[in-house]
């Protein structure tokens, strides 16, 4: 699997209006537990099925957009922070130790 940098509002609307499974990983690249949770999911992302859209978003260099996806999916802001989106909504939300490619598997399986 390989990320989609996520730059831009335009692709908020994308995965706002797209059908089926998107998946934001929300990642502050100034702290090691971002970088820690980053590095676990990424080992495990394998059983997510491969037709979910993987967005990466450095909330860093990219606060206005992570600001918008906390508005526009309202959710806290978290970071690190995970976001499944399916047919637009929010469906799972986790940060921090709580981020898990299995979870995440779990709820698209399940549907």
């Amino acid at each position: 699997m390989t990320w989609v940098n996520l730059t831009s509002k335009d692709q908020l609307n994308e995965i706002k209006s797209a059908s089926g499974y998107s998946l934001i990983f929300k990642h502050s690249t100034r702290c090691s537990i971002s970088s820690m949770a980053k590095r676990n999911f990424e080992f495990s992302w394998d059983v997510i099925p491969e037709d979910t859209k993987l967005y990466f978003l450095d909330l860093i260099a990219y606060r206005e957009i992570s600001a918008e996806v906390a508005h526009l999916f309202q959710v806290t802001h978290q970071s690190p922070q995970i976001l499944l989106i399916k047919d637009g909504d929010c469906v799972l939300e986790a940060s921090h130790s709580d981020i898990s490619a299995e979870e995440v598997a779990e709820v698209i399986v399940a549907a």
